[in-house]
């Protein structure tokens, strides 16, 4: 019989539930058997609901109350040495401890927390593991246990969820001059004893996570995944391997020829590959085909997907055949019926978590059945696909006309950077190491309670903006107080960097529900485009126009570019993404020339997303990379050489896109480097990188203060391979996350950590930067 399974399902709950929990056990308003009250109930419910769609084989060891690569660097006994002090502490206390940097326990001290970064191509931070040549690994079952035990008692068929041993080293990082692979020898036989102790806890499979066969792997890494599952598969239960984000490409042999009991793949990015999968799959092998979106939130095409599976259930037979999502569904909302608000033919165009679970039900009926038996689900989906494809909201002509008329010379600036800076310079008379902050301040439990309660109806639009100008003249005044060079307006008004933008702009959709897990306790709301991208009105000029008025200090506008506003949505499948950026890069254009001639001089455009964007596989860097920069200079060349263009990366590793980086041509590039300790500075000493950096001195991500000595040492290294005239001072990231009581001393210490800078550099720097 075919049988369905689900590789993950989202963590945070339908209402944020994990979130709330979370945040009142770090604030001491509730005690752990609280917060895992909730993580019981969490899982029960979504065990519950994945019974209820029909599937066998329910994950065990998805649910995570922070970050599942974190929970396997606990599983297999990796502590790295900063934190051993809280070895005896409780497992979930110690997890948050290496997740942010500060602990409940005061005893402990404040240390750097382990670093984020993205989890493949997706917007989901995970957390670094770090090893050494030293490293010893040790295997701790009791969460996987405590989980199949829960589910078991439900009545469940759990299948055990572990990030791969060649996975999990690919993602960790040397703290020496070691390399990941030398430690396979010492990590393998942990997960055979994880396995063996599964196989004693009767599972019959578990799902072996390697979704690095998605990406270009070396030929040392390769064999590396065959060393390690030629001893991984004796005794214990059956293994299914599963990748996905993208197809196998010149690693599918390898995949195939794994001695594994089972293989999944994402029939969705991978389409390309499936008949080949499905003609040379051993005979001792079922596949398992990843056939619903797991990445996005449109309903899927249940005629195209039978046309699919109906050859793979005739050349492979129903027990050898199984269905899934093409990815852990921990990138997709919850549950579509919960947004009760969203507009009857949009909301009939989607999935979600849940919704996606029954379109797998669908599916095996029919394979088992016939079409006839699951004909209506059939005709929804075809109405949807013709609803979609003929409405005229999602086509603008006007839109597409412009992106058609793009000249090549809309993409350039008036001058080169050498001949703008000194103009800039002139104008805006800052001193050495400037200093400023990526753009949000902290958002107020009263800020988000004026803006909740005005979308509500429940505050006049004049109380609620006279609350955000207060805010924002608070905002003003502190950053005048502490010293602070360019000013930004706090962001008091936005909910979102994406979903405020968005909200203003013809072509996205916004649900109330539909969040997905950023990181730990953090959530986004990404919201929907659905068809052509145009603005309407000015999106913020007259906050802008306030600040400014406030302060004769420069205050920088803050704006999210085309590829994040692309990348951080739930993008549309009927248009070529390049197409889509053009269409916000336009939207953009228009903006910054309103900033522009209401005398704003300082403008960011962010692109955190930029690096997230890159597909998998180098052979299509190239033409992402060049479409990702013009989207960035189409928005941003439309002004005057004495206006200053910022943009913001966060955690990205840059090595192997530095060029396509410098082409963007921003004046100011700002950067996540403390977590990192300035390494992701090292791409752009190497390159020369040509303009004015920003390295971050404040990890914004932990609630621990930074020192001033701890930011000068990390300017001093930023110094010495970078001009101090062409370094900016400033946090990682925007500061919304976190409250005043942290955030005051934190940039109070960094307008020191600039101030002591300045002394140690001030009359080489100075001169060079008069004379840039």
């Amino acid at each position: 019989m075919i049988t369905t399974h689900n590789l993950g399902f989202p963590r945070i709950g339908a209402r944020r539930e994990l979130k709330t929990a979370l945040e009142h056990y770090w604030r001491g308003d509730s005690n752990r058997e609280e917060l895992e009250a909730t993580g019981r109930e969490l899982r029960r419910r979504h065990w519950s609901w994945q019974r209820e769609a029909g599937i066998e084989q329910v994950p065990v060891g998805d649910f995570s109350f922070y970050d599942h690569v974190l929970d396997m660097m606990l599983t297999l006994g990796v502590l790295p040495q900063r934190f051993h002090a809280a070895a005896s502490e409780d497992p979930l206390d110690l997890a948050f401890y290496m997740a942010r940097g500060r602990s409940r326990n005061a005893r402990l001290p404040d240390v750097p927390a382990l670093e984020m970064t993205k989890w493949f191509d997706t917007n989901y931070h995970y957390l670094v593991p770090e090893l050494t040549l030293q490293q010893t690994f040790a295997a701790d079952p009791s969460r996987l246990q405590t989980e199949i035990r829960e589910a078991r008692a439900m009545g469940l068929q759990p299948k055990p969820v572990l990030l791969g041993p060649v996975s999990f080293l690919y993602l960790a990082k040397m703290k020496d001059d070691g390399e990941p692979l030398e430690l396979l020898d010492r990590l393998v036989p942990i997960y055979q004893e994880l396995l063996e102790w599964l196989g004693d806890e009767g599972a019959g499979w578990v799902q072996m996570d390697e979704p690095i066969l998605a990406t270009d792997l070396p030929v040392e890494w390769q064999s590396a995944l065959q060393t390690a599952y030629d001893r991984l598969h004796r005794g214990g239960p059956r293994i299914l391997l599963a990748t996905y984000f993208g197809t196998l490409g010149s690693q599918r042999d390898l995949a195939m020829e794994l001695p594994v009991a089972g293989l999944h793949v994402d029939a969705v990015r991978g389409a390309s590959e499936v008949s080949t999968l499905i003609a040379r799959v051993p005979q001792d092998k079922i596949l398992s085909l990843g056939v619903i979106d797991g990445r996005n939130v449109w309903a899927a095409d249940l005629e195209a997907c039978m046309d699919t599976l109906e050859p793979a259930a005739s050349s492979l037979g129903a027990d050898r055949l199984w269905l899934a999502p093409s990815c852990p569904l921990l990138h997709v909302p919850v549950d579509l019926e919960q947004e009760t608000g969203l507009d009857t033919k949009l909301h009939g165009w989607m999935a979600f978590a849940r919704q996606k679970l029954a379109e797998l039900a669908a599916l095996k009926r029919g394979l088992t059945a016939g079409r006839a038996a699951i004909a209506a689900e059939l005709e929804r989906s075809r109405r949807a696909r013709n609803s979609r494809q003929n409405a005229a909201r999602t086509h603008q002509p006007l839109v597409r006309k412009r992106v058609e008329a793009l000249a090549p010379h809309d993409d350039c600036r008036g001058s080169a950077y050498e001949q703008r800076a000194p103009l800039q310079q002139r104008a805006l008379n800052l001193p050495l190491f400037p200093t400023t902050s990526i753009g949000s301040f902290p958002q107020t439990r009263t800020i988000r309670r004026v803006r909740r309660d005005y979308r509500r109806g429940e505050v006049s639009r004049e109380d609620y903006e006279r609350t955000m100008r207060q805010e924002i003249a608070r905002v003003i005044r502190f950053q005048e107080t502490i010293g602070m060079d360019v000013l930004v307006h706090g962001e008091p008004e936005r909910n979102d960097m994406v979903e405020y933008f968005g909200e203003q702009l013809d072509g996205y959709a916004f649900t109330r529900h539909g969040w997905v897990q950023s990181y730990g306790s953090r959530c986004v709301k990404p919201p929907i485009i659905y068809g052509d991208v145009q603005r309407s009105t000015p999106m913020t000029i007259e906050w802008m126009r306030y600040a400014q008025s406030l302060t004769d200090k420069p205050t920088k506008a803050m704006l999210t570019g085309p590829v994040t506003m692309l990348q951080w949505a739930f993008e549309r499948d009927d248009l070529p993404r390049e197409a889509i950026a053009m269409q916000i890069a336009l939207a953009l254009r228009d903006e910054i020339a309103d900033l522009e001639s209401a005398g704003i001089g300082v403008i960011q455009v962010d692109e955190p997303a930029f690096r997230e964007g890159l597909p998998l596989r180098r052979g299509e860097w190239n033409d992402y990379l060049e479409w990702a920069a013009r989207s960035f200079r189409v928005a941003t060349s439309g002004v005057s050489d004495v206006t200053q263009i910022h943009t913001h990366m966060c955690y990205s590793e840059f090595n192997d896109i530095i060029d396509a980086i410098a082409s963007l041509d921003a004046d100011v590039i700002t950067i996540e480097t403390a977590r990192s300790d300035m390494e992701l500075l090292d791409a752009f000493e190497r390159s020369t990188y040509p303009n004015e950096i920003g390295p971050g001195v404040y990890d914004i991500h932990s609630p621990r203060i930074p020192q001033v000595e701890e930011m000068v040492a990390l300017l001093e290294k930023a110094a010495r391979g970078v001009p101090a005239e062409r370094l900016w001072v400033n946090p990682d990231c925007g500061l919304k996350t976190r409250n005043w009581d942290e955030v005051r001393p934190s940039l109070e210490a960094m307008v020191h950590a600039a101030r002591e800078m300045r002394s140690r550099h001030s009359e080489a720097g100075q001169k060079a930067r008069s004379g840039a």
